[in-house]
């Protein structure tokens, strides 16, 4: 019985290693695949529907999760607004046109929609193209069908599978008359977003911000480190009418590191206390516990859990004295490789720009200076060869990816696509799956797309980190690489290794049998093995699967409209978690619009219906009709719930277009694969497509030539007669203009973020915070003694006020974006200082950098357009700029010029203060009292802050 057992157990595993070998080679010869289709279809348009009037129905009384735009948005950037009907948003989604809603989500919203008009007008095109012309061929000339009926029969009918000589010149013809009609749209849709392009340049925001005539310079020589030097670079490449102001980056070393430890503990402090005082009425019987930072010195690294409330408070009272301190001794740092410019008039600077395009002047590259907080500050001191080797570390690391990716892929290929793969390996699924053989088709039909489309989520975050390390200058620039990547790794794995896996499994294992057994030669091989015919069955085969794929993204455009992550998320949080009163103030601001994310989908799904457009008609009719509903629901979404963080005017098209060129390129190699598997004269089919590759390429170079330069530059150097003018600028703010301020790394100037606390729970805080903080937890002294001091109350005089510690407590009635959007911590997560929200016109750095802040935390010192007004100063660190500059128009010591101004102190409010009387940078007057964030009024003596600088 043992011998007989120990027989049978490899003959077993024989036969399903050659079952599992056989599905390798065959995985899409699936009898469902025509069930497939109608099951996605219904259950898409079924959900669709169900969604879109859920949407309907909850958006009059949900402005938090369906307006917030319209909510938070000056008039300026306010959108039309609507009633509480039903179809309230029909009218301004379908009747608000371009030149209207430009100026409400500013220039990269407007290029998005534009691109997704574009993309559904070309696909209607396209689809009646195909469906006149391939899908008569296909159905006419079929032949060896049979009498097949059924569903699938007729699906497979539909493609070339079964054609055969002189009818694939309809699909030469096609391949023509595709590539005009696509260059068509992307010339005018190229020259239509110049003109938008042109329009912004001329905007009175843009010719009034200061980054639009300002150049960064990078990789700039030991020798030329100073503001002088920053000044011969520029001159040496083109000399201006206006000198530049100048600024040479100094190093801030440790200082980001400590910021991102301070916002770290702040933000588990705020979570702790969260979660201790979610019920005042009744604590916890045990204080929470903690492990300290692994970099904390006070610690040296021991991690046994201390009390979390008493560390995480002392750890961002040292936090922050450390910043103080390095602020302090800044000056005595060495310049940065990098520096900043800024001309009188927009046309020196991107004359200058225009010349520097495409060289290097004395050792340094100059281009035109991104938008302040656009800036991805620490790797502006990569040298270039340390940014080339980054960026070959990085393409090792997303080819990595990329070949680890194939055996989910593959997996999912062989058997999610096509569950009778399963059935035929596992024989219990096997009854399951015969006795319910249209559910199961449902499941296919939904779960192979669903688990395809998951991976969206998580690589757009690791493309991220991955420029970042490679040494992008700027987060737009960081974003339209992060377009290019995920669109290779997309291509690669999600069409073309996940197309043609099967086809080329089989090839393989037929030629090796053939090879080693047979020894055939490789001509021999080749001709028995038909790797054309068999790779163009193969994506005829899978052409369903990419349907049902399609169709399913009517479903995802449903979900992003009904927002249904934010409005499930929201609620569940609020009931069963317990988040901070920062995360219930961000959940009300309008979320940022992910570019990268988004425009991946209209390039995939554009590359996929364009690969497949010829091999199954129906792609491109369902990709029309995807358009056609996600341009309107997108439109909507830019209107009125998303904000774009970071607006690189309109830059991404580019990176489209070329992507675009490149699915329209694959196209044509599938035409060819297809003519060539099985055209009758081949040699002079493929002979009339040769010119297709260069016709795009030489359309590609005539646009960079024609459009990119008045698109990038808003000048050349060139004067043209009868040119309107742009609007009058005002020369004599400009001539304050401070380059060190506003293109000073943000960690000289950024304001430190106090705990958030609600404030139902302010009355417990005098036994939650211990008053004085215990001394082996390292805390500075000069600090812990003003905190163990009583606080008389204002409320009750003469009695001892609750000990509030360092914390912000905000009421519930407070806790909307609303009430501080004009602080820059919750501000630029909501892209509040682009222009697409309440922008430069109301948002702008703040004036005054210190190290801890008053009771106006945040709050902007200027409101004016991208550059501060004038009157409004900074103090720096002792010797800041120490070395004399010619170009400094105001000394940065208080006493040089007298320039200064009186900033009113506010009514006290003592717990809205992290550090009370804490110095900034330079030096600073004590403060009589504090600041509240919430009331402008002026009720105490003020203070003097002095400024110089630029």
């Amino acid at each position: 019985m043992g011998s007989s057992s120990r027989g049978m157990f490899p003959r077993q595993e024989q036969s399903l290693g050659d079952k599992l070998f056989d599905l390798m080679k065959d995985p899409f010869s699936s009898q469902v695949a025509g069930n497939s289709i109608v099951a996605a279809l219904g259950t898409s348009l079924g959900v669709t529907a169900a969604i879109f009037l859920a949407f309907c129905v909850l958006r009059p009384w949900n402005d938090v999760v369906y307006a917030p735009r319209l909510r938070h948005a000056d008039e300026r950037h306010k959108p039309p607004p609507m009633d509480k009907s039903l179809f309230a948003w029909f009218r301004p989604v379908f009747k608000t046109n371009e030149l209207e809603y430009m100026h409400m989500i500013g220039l990269d919203g407007t290029v998005f929609l534009r691109v997704a008009r574009m993309l559904r007008n070309m696909f209607i095109c396209l689809a009646i193209v195909a469906c006149c012309i391939i899908l008569p061929v296909n159905m006419a000339k079929a032949s060896n069908v049979g009498q097949d009926t059924s569903i699938s029969g007729i699906v497979f009918t539909m493609t070339p599978m079964y054609l055969f000589g002189q009818p694939f010149w309809a699909f030469v013809v096609c391949a023509y008359i595709f590539d005009i009609i696509i260059c068509g749209f992307l010339w005018w849709t190229y020259r239509a977003i110049l003109q938008l392009r042109r329009k912004f340049m001329e905007s009175p925001d843009y010719q009034n911000s200061l980054h639009s005539r300002t150049l960064m310079i990078t990789d700039v020589a030991r020798k030329l480190r100073t503001d002088q030097g920053i000044v011969e670079i520029t001159d040496s490449i083109k000399a201006t009418p206006d000198v530049p102001r100048a600024s040479v980056g100094r190093n801030v070393k440790d200082l980001p590191d400590l910021f991102e430890a301070h916002e770290e503990a702040v933000i588990e402090l705020e979570q702790v206390l969260a979660k201790y005082l979610k019920n005042p009425a009744s604590l916890p019987a045990t204080r929470p516990l903690c492990k300290p930072a692994k970099k904390d010195p006070g610690f040296g690294g021991r991690q046994e859990k201390v009390d979390a409330i008493d560390y995480l408070t002392a750890r961002i009272l040292r936090l922050e004295a450390e910043i103080k301190n390095v602020r302090e001794t800044v000056d005595k740092r060495d310049a940065m490789s990098y520096g900043f410019a800024s001309y009188e008039t927009i046309e020196s600077a991107h004359t200058v720009a225009y010349a520097a395009r495409s060289k290097k002047s004395k050792g340094a590259l100059v281009q035109l200076a991104p938008r302040p907080k656009d800036i991805i500050w620490k790797n502006l001191s990569l040298d270039a060869k340390t940014r080339r080797w980054r960026k070959f570390v990085n393409s090792l690391w997303i080819t990595l990816l990329t070949v680890l990716y194939f055996v989910p892929n593959a997996l999912i290929a062989v058997f999610l696509a096509q569950l009778n793969n399963i059935a035929s390996l596992w024989p219990e699924f096997d009854k399951e799956y015969r006795s319910n053989p249209k559910t199961w088709a449902v499941v296919q039909g939904i779960a192979a797309p669903a688990l395809t489309s998951l991976i969206y989520y998580f690589l757009p975050i690791i493309f991220r980190r991955l420029s970042i390390k490679a040494g992008d200058l700027s987060k737009t620039s960081r974003e339209r690489h992060v377009i290019s990547k995920l669109y290779s790794f997309f291509l690669i794995n999600n069409l073309i290794i996940f197309s043609l896996f099967g086809a080329v499994f089989s090839m393989v294992a037929t030629t090796v049998d053939l090879a080693t057994k047979n020894n055939m030669k490789w001509y021999d091989i080749i001709n028995e093995v038909h790797p054309l015919v068999n790779t163009m069955i193969a994506l005829c085969r899978i052409s369903p699967f990419w349907v049902t794929w399609l169709i399913q993204r009517n479903l995802g455009a449903a979900i992003d409209l009904s927002q249904a992550v934010n409005l499930g998320w929201g609620s569940f949080s609020r009931k069963f978690l317990n988040p901070t009163p920062r995360e219930l103030i961000q959940r009300t601001a309008p979320p940022p619009f992910d570019y990268a994310g988004y425009y991946n989908y209209l390039l995939f799904y554009s590359t996929v219906a364009l690969c497949f457009g010829s091999l199954q008609p129906i792609t491109l009719v369902v990709t029309a009709f995807y358009f056609a509903v996600d341009s309107s629901m997108k439109k909507y979404l830019l209107l009125y719930v998303f904000a774009t963080k970071n607006d690189s005017g309109g830059l991404y098209w580019r990176t489209i277009f070329n992507r675009l060129l490149v699915g329209t390129f694959l196209s044509n190699c599938i035409v060819a694969l297809m003519v060539a598997a099985r055209g009758g004269d081949r040699t002079t089919m493929l002979g009339a497509m040769a010119p297709i590759p260069f016709l795009l390429i030489g359309f590609k170079f005539y646009c960079k030539a024609t459009f990119d330069s008045a698109m990038k530059y808003y000048t050349k150097g060139e004067t043209h007669k009868g040119v309107e003018a742009p609007p009058p600028i005002d020369k004599e703010s400009r001539r304050r203009d401070r380059v060190a301020v506003r293109f000073g790394h943000p960690a000289l100037y950024q304001k430190l973020t106090v705990p958030m606390v609600h404030e139902k729970s302010k009355h417990l805080l005098a036994e939650v915070y211990r008053g004085r903080l215990d001394g082996d937890l390292g805390v500075t002294a000069g600090y812990s003694d003003v905190y163990s001091m009583k606080r008389m109350s204002k409320e009750n005089p003469g009695k001892v006020a609750a000990a509030a510690g360092p914390f912000e407590f905000v009421s519930e009635s407070n806790m909307d974006f609303e009430n501080f959007k004009d602080r820059p911590e919750f501000a630029d997560e909501a892209g509040g200082d682009t222009g697409s929200l309440y922008g430069p016109s109301t948002i702008s750095r703040p004036g005054t950098p210190s190290t801890v802040m008053d009771g106006e935390r945040g709050r902007p010192m200027s409101r004016g357009s991208d550059r501060d007004e004038p009157g409004v100063g900074v103090t720096y660190p002792a010797g800041y700029h120490s070395t004399p500059s010619n170009l400094r128009e105001y000394s940065p010591s208080p006493d040089s010029h007298g320039f200064g101004r009186t900033v009113s102190n506010t009514s006290a409010r003592d717990d809205a203060m992290l550090l009370h009387g804490a110095q900034p940078m330079g030096g600073h007057t004590p403060l009589s009292s504090a600041y509240t964030p919430y009331s402008p009024e002026h009720t105490g003596q003020g203070r003097t802050e002095y400024f110089g600088g630029r």
